[in-house]
């Protein structure tokens, strides 16, 4: 039987802070799913160069795959009533561009 999601791992670690005291010593690392293969959505944002950086391309889809998953599992809530039918637009444009 096939999986019906992606699984990956993330590990968030802090490398330098603008106020020190603020630092945490463990990273922050979580499991999640997602229904698209992140990678190759990197890689295909990373060939449209719409930025000079490619980390610019990496953080843009990775912020977006985190997000829209979750508004994905909770459609309903009203948090995302606003905002749910503009991303589809942006993503509608990401994708053509």
């Amino acid at each position: 039987m096939a999986k019906k999601n992606n699984q990956y791992q993330l590990t968030l670690e802090q490398v330098s802070l603008k106020d020190e005291s603020l630092k945490q010593e463990q990273p922050i690392s979580f499991e999640f799913e997602n229904h698209d293969e992140i990678f190759q959505v990197i890689e295909k944002v990373e060939e449209k160069q719409l930025f000079e950086n490619k980390n610019d391309s990496k953080e843009l889809v990775l912020g977006l795959k985190l997000f829209t998953e979750v508004m994905l599992r909770h459609r309903k809530h009203p948090l995302f009533e606003e905002i749910a039918p503009e991303i589809a637009k942006f993503m509608k444009k990401l994708k053509s561009s």
